[in-house]
């Protein structure tokens, strides 16, 4: 079977967000989302272990597996390099990966966030041969990559291993032509190797949601459409791009998301010159381009909430939120470390996919920040 011959349309459910009730997710929430998305004929779904700290899976599992036959939706999960060490941990890892979601196999299984370290480490685990190896065994459909790197990189991977049969890269109009992520050159490697793509943050993070005034008087002079819609509608028009997921947190999120893409239409021109504009004005803004995707905190040795204090800072900065001096103290920071307590051991900055400076920019928002609490 070809890669995404039983996916329905170009839109998918992200799991790596979801509806929460304190730290649990909100299942009932969760499932009326379920329900929508499968009702207006949608069926991908994503996730990976350590999204929610494991607990998109097993909400999965309640939510989504235990509730619908197998032939209705398609389940996307990935092999992470926090979670092994060495070959021998790689099979029991994707097995309690299956019991977790409760399924016999996955339909698509990704090597998850691949860069040049990454790729190294996984080949030196032989963890695309034992992935292959399960889709031999039927326990994978179809196996790809996500990818987090330049554009040389995938190459690389895209040559040593022609058996990868979808690309998950991040692609939203803000990254496009970004030299930090190289959203346009992945995605012309992928065209270039005849790769399918999957789309990860076309709203990058919710950065293109809650924009500017003034990118949003841009888009408000359009008469109809949500920011969130034509960020997604940007990515989804492009050939070959199959996939496009939306990490969704209320069933108000998934209708508006289901409102433009149950019968998507590319942008028009006059929304293409809109986006534009949009892009131009983030890019005078000087904005942190963090996506929250927190693989920075785990290995924090001063537990730094390294995510909240950069959405701290760039809602200070750049949408004028003059709450956030009270979210920064006595929110962010008051179980977790404060952006001066860095030590600049780095380990944020390997584990980020942006490939942010983040230690001079824990400088800058201790500077904003901390000030007068000298």
């Amino acid at each position: 079977m070809e890669a995404f011959e039983n996916v329905n349309k170009k839109f998918g459910f992200g799991c790596m967000r979801l509806p929460m009730k304190g730290d649990k997710v909100d299942t009932e929430e969760f499932s009326k989302m379920v329900d929508t998305f499968i009702e207006n004929g949608f069926n991908y779904f994503d996730t990976a272990h350590g999204y929610l700290g494991g607990l998109s899976e097993t909400a999965i599992k309640e939510c989504l597996t235990s509730r619908y036959p197998r032939d209705q939706y398609i389940l996307t999960d990935k092999l992470t390099n926090f979670f092994f060490k060495k070959e021998e941990d790689i099979r029991p890892f994707f097995e309690s990966q299956l019991e977790a979601c409760g399924v016999d196999y996955f339909d698509y299984y990704l090597m998850h966030a691949q860069s040049a370290d990454n790729f190294a480490f996984f080949k030196k685990c032989h963890a695309y041969e034992t992935a292959l190896e399960l889709k031999k065994e039927g326990k994978i459909r179809h196996f790809g990559i996500s990818f987090h790197d330049r554009a040389d990189v995938l190459e690389q991977i895209l040559k040593e291993y022609p058996q990868i049969e979808a690309v998950q890269i991040q692609f939203n109009y803000l990254d496009y032509e970004d030299p930090a992520v190289e959203s346009k050159k992945c995605y012309e490697v992928c065209c270039k190797y005849g790769k399918p793509v999957i789309v990860m943050e076309p709203v990058k993070g919710g950065n293109l949601v809650k924009l500017p005034d003034e990118a949003r008087a841009v888009f408000d002079k359009l008469h109809g459409g949500s920011p969130a819609g034509y960020a997604i509608r940007f990515a989804a028009g492009f050939d070959g791009i199959r996939m496009v997921l939306s990490g969704m947190s209320s069933l108000e999120q998934m209708e508006d998301n289901i409102s433009y893409m149950k019968d998507f239409q590319p942008l028009s021109k006059e929304e293409q010159e809109a986006v534009q504009k949009v892009t131009e004005i983030f890019q005078s803004q000087n904005m942190i381009q963090c996506t929250a995707c927190r693989y920075c905190t785990a290995g924090c040795p001063k537990h730094i909430s390294i995510p909240d204090l950069f959405a701290c800072m760039n809602a200070k900065k750049i949408f004028h939120d003059w709450n956030t001096d009270y979210y920064y103290n006595n929110v962010h920071t008051v179980n977790n470390g404060k952006a001066s307590d860095c030590i600049k051991c780095g380990k944020c900055e390997k584990a980020c996919p942006q490939h942010l400076p983040i230690r001079k920019l824990l400088e800058d928002v201790a500077e904003e920040f901390e000030k007068g609490n000298e």
